[in-house]
């Protein structure tokens, strides 16, 4: 008895996954019947990709606004230009040991509570407020020593002008560096001593990101076509000096959160059916493709479109696209990207495309606290329709990652979902 209820317990429980994948398939189907054939679709992306063309790039810098407070700003330094501004850093270090003020340097504040959102840049940048980092101080001498460290290597650099990783640098002195955050660290205020860009320093960060689709450009003298790059892309060069003469006949930018959602865009040739340009950090966004793909916007004059997960995480990832990191805000001026308009996947799209439960995640709460804590941000609060997504967010308590669309095909994100929303327009 007990085996026969067992036996129908488990077909009623088939029967439910049996009835939910079909609901699954006949909400795909139905959104793929909405799609108009890809021609009036590339009309409006067409004309959306002209108006954007059209619209005057802000050239207003922080010397033009009259703001409240002194900021911060570097750079691009050629190597003789480094190597000077580290000479007359080492010669204020003299003078202040002779006036008998100790061995010490002056290093900009890069603090949480030193930082500035300017909403006529839309960008964070960083107030003009030092603190002294004194060698003859227990607290501070790890750090001077580091510090001087640091100039010396590189000094060496520009004058043998040449390039090395962040991790080559660190292991020029593991014993007195310990761990590679605190080497990444003071190469940053060493950066924002000497006013120049963090590739300034000839020290580059590992390849990290890709790029694929309907762009060609020159890497130190080769030219690289990006439709020919297969599914893994093109690594984009650590040192953005080198890249130039880009050509494209892409309509806009599609910039990916994911290595996984690019590869499968990759794969299904989305760039050749809607011509486009697909860029991935494969995560948090390094400096090599923040820098590329201002390049791109900035020379190519093209749309940028995001498509991050449905999570405080996502959102966090593209801000720092468009405003700018808290830590490099000293050189936002060269690592942000205006007006990138957020594609999905967004808290509303959960419903809108029936994102079945099973793929959606509870929040933690450390996620809630995140979200909450963007919605305190002035660049968030600036535009209603991610104040929106974001309060949706918060109050479901549930999140996606782009991979949530596989429920309903492998290539469902190539074939119906983005269509659809280009077809729609349907960004903020």
């Amino acid at each position: 008895m007990a085996d026969k209820k067992r036996r129908r317990a488990e077909m009623g429980e088939e029967n439910d996954e049996v009835s939910a994948r079909n609901d699954q398939s006949r909400a795909a189907l139905a959104f793929k019947k909405r799609l108009k054939p890809d021609g009036v679709i590339l009309a409006s992306i067409q004309e959306f990709s002209e108006a954007a063309q059209g619209e005057k790039p802000e050239t207003r810098t922080l010397a033009d606004l009259n703001l409240p407070h002194a900021c911060r700003e570097v750079i691009d330094l050629d190597g003789g230009a480094v190597e000077h501004e580290i000479e007359k850093t080492i010669l204020q270090v003299a003078r202040s040991i002779l006036a008998g003020n100790g061995f010490g340097f002056s290093v900009p504040a890069r603090s949480n509570t030193n930082q500035l959102y300017v909403p006529e840049l839309d960008r964070i940048v960083l107030k003009d407020k030092s603190s002294f980092r004194q060698f003859a101080n227990v607290s501070s001498v790890r750090k001077t020593s580091i510090t001087t460290r640091i100039l010396q290597l590189v000094h060496q650099l520009c004058m043998k002008q040449i390039h090395v990783t962040k991790r080559d640098l660190f292991y020029t002195d593991v014993k007195l560096f310990q761990d590679q955050g605190q080497s990444d660290g003071v190469l940053d205020d060493v950066s924002c001593m000497l006013g120049c860009t963090r590739s300034s320093l000839n020290v580059v960060a590992s390849e990290k990101g890709v790029v694929v689709g309907r762009l060609i450009f020159s890497d130190n003298g080769d030219r690289i076509d990006c439709t020919k790059m297969g599914v893994g892309g093109k690594a984009i060069p650590p040192n953005i000096d080198r890249v130039g003469d880009m050509e494209s006949d892409a309509l806009f930018i599609l910039l990916v959160e994911k290595d996984a959602a690019f590869m499968r865009l990759a794969e299904d040739r989305f760039y050749n059916r809607f011509p486009c340009v697909i860029i991935t950090a494969k995560g948090q966004p390094d400096v090599a493709t923040r820098l590329f793909l201002k390049k791109m916007k900035t020379e190519l004059k093209l749309p940028v479109l995001a498509l991050v997960d449905s999570d405080p995480y996502g959102l966090k990832i593209l801000s720092v696209y468009m405003c700018g990191s808290k830590n490099m805000s000293y050189d936002s001026s060269n690592l942000t990207t205006p007006d990138i308009k957020w594609l999905g996947i967004r808290p509303s799209d959960l419903d809108k495309y029936h994102i079945p439960e099973q793929c959606r995640l509870p929040m933690t709460d450390q996620d809630i606290k995140t979200g909450k804590d963007l919605l305190e941000e002035d660049f968030v609060k600036k535009n209603p329709g991610w104040v929106n997504e974001l309060n949706l967010m918060v109050k479901t308590k549930h999140k996606a990652e782009i991979q949530a669309l596989s429920s309903f095909g492998f290539q469902y994100l190539s074939e119906v979902y983005l269509p659809l929303k280009l077809q729609q327009r349907d960004w903020i």
